[in-house]
């Protein structure tokens, strides 16, 4: 997954679809990597993105991302309306997820201890794939596939993204011999569809 988390695409991503494989992650049945890009912070000023991503590692290390993450993503939108994340906003919204303050979480996020992983992290997204900067955020690599195209809507739907991360858990050869086929499928019907209503 490659996330900004200023990027209101991103929010929506977080509060449809992601929750089909949230459960599974919680209880270490699926795994997910994590990308963080901060070009939000450039696009809109401020330092949000980089200060999140700096309290999201931080809670890595208290093994409380997943949900720390939830509740970054669940106040997204009214935090960014009244001034983005600040190091104040991420230990109160911090204080949302049981057992995660604490002094070694909050010297984290009020001294930016993982500065050196946030440049690392947006370094990585700027590499991850040549059309990735035109995509934006989010974008999925589901077992080694991006989500793109009329395939990219199943990041939104929460119960097709969850079968689809088990399906190909389970069958790995099903990408190329069902998904790409139903992608070129749904492509020509979305390109059709557009050049009658042009």
């Amino acid at each position: 997954m490659y996330e900004d988390p200023r990027c209101p695409v991103v929010e929506e991503y977080e509060t449809t679809g992601v929750e089909g494989i949230e459960k599974p992650l919680l209880l270490r049945q699926t795994r997910a990597r994590y990308t963080f890009a901060t070009f939000k912070d450039e696009r809109l000023g401020g330092d949000g993105s980089k200060r999140a991503v700096n309290a999201l590692r931080a809670a890595l290390e208290q093994q409380k991302f997943v949900e720390y993450h939830r509740v970054l993503f669940d106040n997204q939108a009214t935090v960014e309306a009244s001034g983005g994340f600040t190091t104040d906003r991420l230990l109160k919204l911090a204080a949302q997820v049981p057992g995660l303050r604490g002094e070694a979480f909050d010297a984290a996020v009020r001294t930016m201890k993982y500065r050196a992983f946030v440049t690392a992290s947006d370094r990585a997204f700027d590499m991850a794939g040549e059309n990735i900067s035109d995509w934006g955020t989010p974008s999925l690599l589901v077992d080694g596939h991006w989500l793109e195209g009329s395939l990219y809507g199943v990041a939104f739907d929460a119960d097709l993204l969850g079968m689809m991360v088990t399906d190909l858990h389970r069958r790995p050869s099903r990408w190329e011999s069902y998904y790409v086929p139903l992608g070129e499928t749904l492509d020509a019907k979305r390109e059709a569809e557009e050049a009658a209503q042009s």
